[in-house]
């Protein structure tokens, strides 16, 4: 038998709900999807899990460095010690370190003891790596974690010197300030219910990578005229500061895939930025686009972790909808804890206030204030004529500018450091052999390396210092009377010792050639050369450890035994 009319009316309106009446507010509506396990876009809890896994593993890679070569580079005996470093700045302010002695190097480690320096740094690369490490393998974080994260790299950065002056240090600082924002204060959890990923931090991330893409396009378009013929990327492959093998073909393109290449760049580093502000779509579509282009970069030669950092502040433009393929659908899984917050946020559900979440929104309120505060003279920069690029307008480098090869290098030149068992360096019959180093280019049959996201530090100051003068960079002779003394700990920084297992040299020397690709099918090539090189004169003269002698005393520097 049917149901009567009435009862069937009675039933659909109770179903509805009740009536919210005019004074009510209006009930929100699901968000449409297409199917019942799809998320919905517009929240970014997955997006969190991603910025918070991937800034991990840059910080691990960056803490496994400095653990590997910092004390070669500024431990106690290392070739620009941090030790002398602090206190020249604490004699530079009367011997005090109180504020202004932190303001101009901010670390930790004015508070430790600096009787042994090494253990010193070791300690804040292992913790750095054993913090990174977990939220590298958990997804989670919380405020305090990634705070310490920021503290500890600053605090190497501080004293780092000339090896810790690339602009991907302060790049790394600046997204690490901002993912301390992305976590609860003290829970632990992937998914905390409590704490969804914050509007401010978000456009934190999208500022970051417009600033640092922009900045790019626009230093080179006001730098090197070959940006403007769109020639640059006729010697970049060849040139950079560390090639990797497949920069070896890429350096023999055609032509017009070089001119393709430059305009591509223009492109993407110009007008692309721009879209990260019209809309999801196409802040989508930017966030694609940036991504592939640092692939590409990362694939076409080693420029440390640089690409793989820039790639984290373009995953903001992604959210739960358009990363959930990467995560399990199982039940019990993280899209579908996902799927049932938002279906709980649909049907008006929502979490009881806490005490936290009023601090936190006043915190990120505060956090995009200072942004926008800091920004002011980095914006300005940008629109500058006379911008300067990888700079840092505080101590903190919260907010800093971005850019990279301005100029490009026309030919390759390389110092040869070499060493000789001879009494006499002038003799015609002097032999002298090379030492190599761990990536940058030396033995031309040595098939160019693929490292990244690691990073030697030495090989690439060891590129800069090839078109300066030693002068301009102390540090080499300091290298080069370390060699004298076949110090270990120096020369596990370099692959090849030609004097290993015997007695130290008598002479080092610095030669200068000029290196260029073999072409493939020519004679160099034929022979099994990757590099075909010519001397150009020397770099410093042939000197030995006695000669050294005034040279360090003058700045503090142990003169090495002979080992």
């Amino acid at each position: 038998m049917a149901a009567p009319e009435g009862t069937l009316r009675k039933r659909k309106v109770e179903d509805a709900g009740p009536d919210p009446g005019p004074g009510s507010p209006p009930v929100p509506e699901p968000r449409a999807t297409t199917c019942a396990t799809c998320l919905c876009p517009g929240t970014f809890w997955l997006t969190r899990i991603m910025l918070l896994k991937a800034l991990a593993l840059v910080y691990f890679v960056a803490f496994l460095v400095a653990f590997h070569q910092n004390k070669q580079l500024i431990g106690e005996r290392g070739l620009l010690p941090c030790k002398a470093y602090l206190k020249s700045i604490q004699q530079y302010f009367h011997g005090r370190i109180g504020l202004d002695a932190w303001s101009y190097a901010p670390t930790i480690l004015w508070l430790m003891d600096w009787s042994d320096m090494n253990f010193n740094l070791d300690l804040l690369a292992v913790l750095g790596l054993g913090i990174s490490s977990f939220i590298l393998i958990t997804g989670c974080a919380n405020m305090i974690l990634m705070a310490m994260l920021w503290v500890l790299y600053l605090s190497l950065v501080s004293v780092g010197q000339v090896w810790y002056s690339f602009g991907w240090e302060s790049q790394l600082l600046e997204t690490g300030f901002l993912g301390i924002f992305l976590c609860p204060l003290w829970t632990l959890s992937r998914l905390p219910k409590y704490t969804p990923t914050s509007q401010v931090v978000l456009w934190g991330f999208r500022w970051l990578i417009f600033r640092i893409m922009l900045g790019a396009g626009l230093i080179k378009i006001r730098g090197d005229q070959c940006w403007w013929d769109l020639t640059c990327m006729d010697y970049h492959y060849e040139t950079q500061p560390v090639p990797n093998p497949l920069s070896y073909f890429l350096h023999r393109s055609p032509w017009w895939f070089h001119r393709f290449e430059t305009l591509s760049n223009h492109v993407l580093e110009l007008l692309v930025p721009f879209l990260v502000f019209l809309g999801r779509r196409l802040c989508l579509l930017h966030g694609v686009l940036q991504i592939f282009f640092q692939v590409v970069l990362i694939l076409s030669g080693n420029l440390s972790f640089l690409n793989w950092l820039t790639i984290i502040p373009s995953l903001s433009c992604f959210d739960d909808a358009t990363l959930g393929f990467l995560f399990p659908s199982g039940p019990g899984g993280l899209k579908d804890r996902v799927l049932r917050i938002q279906k709980e946020e649909a049907g008006g559900a929502q979490p009881k206030s806490r005490y936290g979440c009023l601090v936190r929104r006043v915190a990120n309120l505060s956090l995009g204030i200072l942004l926008a505060w800091l920004s002011v003279p980095v914006v300005i920069n940008l629109l500058s004529s006379r911008q300067v690029m990888n700079t840092s307008f505080s101590p903190l480098r919260i907010v800093n500018t971005y850019g990279a090869f301005g100029s490009i290098t026309k030919e390759r030149t390389e110092v040869i450091l070499q060493g000789t068992a001879s009494t006499n360096a002038s003799a015609p019959d002097a032999l002298w052999e090379d030492y190599e180093f761990k990536c940058k280019p030396g033995d031309p049959w040595r098939r160019p390396c693929l490292i990244s996201p690691y990073h030697y530090r030495l090989d690439w100051l060891m590129w800069f210092a090839a078109f300066q003068t030693y002068e301009q960079n102390e540090w080499i002779l300091h290298l080069a009377g370390k060699l004298l003394a076949n110090d270990a700990e120096a020369l596990s920084l370099l692959a090849l010792n030609p004097f290993e297992g015997h007695a130290p040299p008598r002479w080092v020397r610095g030669e200068h050639w000029r290196y260029r690709f073999s072409r493939p099918g020519g004679k160099h090539a034929s022979e099994g050369k990757w590099w075909a090189r010519k001397r150009i004169g020397p770099y410093f003269p042939p000197l030995r450890l006695e000669d050294l002698k005034d040279y360090f005393q003058a700045r503090g520097w142990p003169l090495a035994e002979p080992m």
